[in-house]
């Protein structure tokens, strides 16, 4: 064979293979660059006194927050029933929660709040820890907070259900929830959870369910005892930035429902993870109900002293990450009855898994 044969057999060779080579190696175009770190201070003490409320604060060192929660110790005895969740909201100090105008009210948020409350009793033994989501991407680098809050719920044992949407071409990564006044201690947080702001989940009313794609909302349900006409409920969004091109990014739901707390003075809880495939844990949800919430309209649970006591990141097994973990899985919700039994009552879960497709 002749040289210049030679160079042009050699060439053709390493063009075919170089082909070949294109078709079996997949682009990067398809790795996923989100990174979540979970970060706690630990637990803060309290509330000391009955009808009361503390707030704590977990902060991201770097990312930015795509969500967070709290997890509430109770200690034993007949006061446990007075530990509450309050609130788990994202805040731009640390110290304080939106609560005024509607829309987006803030960008690139670090903090994350953890607000506990008590009813009529309370031991040494209350705490919240609070845990932020503190979260990284090639893609979507900047994000965004959207508040919405109703003057709900003001009838006692009826649901105060409010909707927090995201902006049109942004994706939902988490949420939080907050209920007002912090000194009312029948008034709770019972639910924080994605949905869509469409007729087929009631525009927000019903959940997004297991194996869902790109919810673009958050809802937030408080609850209350008794007839109260200065409660609020506050709803918070956290999505990506404007102007970001988030069509190759896909959010996926993963939502688990576990019957009970039915039990007077008893707890019940619920896990539900990302799998294969589904792309990292960014954020969570939980919910005390009266069931079925991805299929019908949310209800109360079965008793009016019913309540959550945490909404974290996880182990499969229900145990609360520590602080930099950065291989979280999982997202646990913890619910109580108060002192009455609550029949038909359920414990939900939610977490929202991202890829973003770059």
């Amino acid at each position: 064979m002749n040289a210049g044969l030679l160079r042009r057999f050699v060439t053709g060779r390493t063009l075919v293979l170089g082909a070949v080579l294109a078709l079996a190696v997949p682009g990067t175009a398809h790795a996923n660059t989100v990174g979540v770190t979970v970060k706690t201070p630990g637990a803060t003490s309290g509330p000391a006194s009955a009808n009361s409320e503390i707030s704590t604060h977990a902060d991201c060192s770097s990312g930015l927050v795509s969500g967070g929660g709290l997890n509430q110790a109770i200690g034993t005895g007949s006061s446990v029933n007075g530990n509450h969740v309050n609130g788990t909201a994202p805040s731009s100090n640390g110290t304080s929660e939106y609560t005024g105008a509607t829309g987006v009210v803030g960008t690139d948020v670090t903090h994350w709040l953890g607000i506990g409350g008590s009813g009529g009793q309370v031991n040494a033994s209350f705490s919240t820890t609070p845990y932020a989501m503190c979260f990284t991407s090639n893609l979507i680098n900047h994000t965004q907070v959207v508040m919405n809050k109703a003057n709900t719920p003001t009838a006692g044992a009826t649901a105060g259900l409010v909707t927090a949407t995201c902006p049109a071409n942004t994706r939902l990564l988490g949420g939080g929830a907050r209920t007002t006044p912090g000194n009312t201690g029948s008034l709770k947080t019972i639910a924080s959870f994605p949905t869509f702001n469409d007729s087929a989940h009631a525009f927000g009313a019903k959940a997004a369910a297991d194996g869902e794609t790109n919810p673009d909302s958050w809802t937030a349900a408080g609850w209350d005892s008794g007839a109260n006409s200065a409660n609020y409920t506050y709803a918070y969004a956290i999505c990506s930035g404007s102007g970001i091109n988030v069509s190759s990014a896909t959010v996926k739901v993963r939502y688990t429902e576990v019957s009970g707390p039915t039990t007077g003075s008893t707890g019940q809880t619920a896990t539900v993870g990302c799998g294969q495939g589904d792309g990292n844990l960014v954020s969570g949800g939980a919910a005390i109900s009266g069931g079925s919430v991805t299929t019908t309209s949310f209800t109360g649970p079965g008793s009016s002293g019913d309540h959550l006591n945490g909404s974290f990141p996880s182990t499969s097994g229900g145990a609360a990450v520590a602080d930099g973990t950065t291989t979280a899985a999982y997202w646990t919700a913890s619910a109580h009855t108060g002192g009455q039994s609550s029949p038909s009552t359920h414990t939900d879960a939610w977490a929202l898994c991202a890829n973003d497709g770059v």
